[in-house]
């Protein structure tokens, strides 16, 4: 069998199992080497986590590929982590793992390679199923983003060099990777599975709260529409206070007033933390030059 000229990376997040990790890595070394004449293994060591790629270590003496394991300094968000795996990455088209876990049918690896031959740039590789919490957060995403593809829970991707170049050429800071490439404007398909995927990014709000404010314009809507929410609130209250004026009933209004300046004071407060994430976000990406920090890099 010719196998493909291409150069392949493969980017991987180990999880803290070592067990885990090698049968992934086992799985996806067969699956590049059967199709594949060229390709690299890079693997990232979250920080927090000490000795995490240990058992990688002495499973790469083993293989005639080369292996990169890139350890982290402390606990950063997990993609930042995987920044740091895409900057190592040389290959012609990446593939990107954000978990070492493979519930789907290890040919589900080459098919994506071959839709990417079709023309597209992107290939995601999701499940059927999805947690209540991600299809809620996809679904409040995609209503408030601009993005020509809607986004989902997968399990990896393949992105050529041509896409990877061109979100960078649109910002040099990836927050959010998937709803970078989605914006982008390259041509992403999609390749279903039956199943669903188990482990869980650590940093989950985090990133959801980033990617809504950065990516959609959630913010901006629901500022806009909690302004005008007080904005009736307020004139209902002075309607009420009219009438019971010119029905010359006039009560203690204490109820009424404390209710108005609880209600007023709530949105306020949520649309200054609104305009505070921003601020926040603003200063980390325009001020901070080093995207994530890395000890130390293994070429094994």
């Amino acid at each position: 069998m010719n196998k493909e000229q291409n150069f392949i990376s493969a980017v991987v997040f180990l999880s803290a199992s070592d067990t885990r990790n090698i049968e992934f890595f086992q799985k996806l070394y067969d699956s590049l080497d059967k199709h594949f004449l060229q390709f690299e293994l890079i693997a990232v060591a979250d920080g927090n986590v000490r000795d995490t790629a240990k058992g990688i270590r002495e499973w790469a003496g083993g293989i005639s590929k080369p292996l990169t394991i890139i350890n982290m300094s402390l606990r950063q968000p997990h993609e930042q982590c995987m920044n740091a795996g895409l900057d190592c990455a040389i290959g012609d088209y990446i593939y990107e793992f954000d978990m070492a876990d493979m519930p789907y049918d290890p040919e589900m690896i080459w098919k994506a390679y071959e839709l990417a031959q079709e023309g597209n740039d992107i290939v995601t590789v999701c499940p059927d199923h999805e947690r209540w919490s991600s299809r809620l957060f996809y679904k409040l995403f995609n209503s408030n983003s601009h993005a020509a593809y809607q986004l989902r829970t997968d399990a990896f991707r393949l992105t050529s060099r041509r896409a990877l170049n061109r979100v960078h050429s649109i910002s040099d800071n990836l927050p959010y990777r998937k709803a970078a490439y989605a914006a982008c404007g390259m041509k992403i398909a999609e390749l279903e599975f039956s199943g669903k995927c188990h482990a869980k990014v650590h940093d989950r709000f985090g990133l959801a709260s980033d990617s809504l404010v950065l990516y959609t314009d959630f913010g901006y809507k629901f500022s806009l529409g909690f302004t005008a929410l007080m904005f009736l609130v307020t004139f209902a209250e002075l309607i009420y206070t009219l009438i019971v004026w010119i029905n010359g009933q006039p009560i203690e209004g204490w109820t009424t007033t404390m209710f108005v300046i609880t209600f007023g004071l709530t949105g306020l407060f949520a649309i200054l933390a609104i305009m505070l994430k921003y601020m926040t976000l603003l200063l980390r990406i325009v001020f901070r030059k080093q995207n994530y920090l890395i000890e130390s890099i293994e070429k094994l």
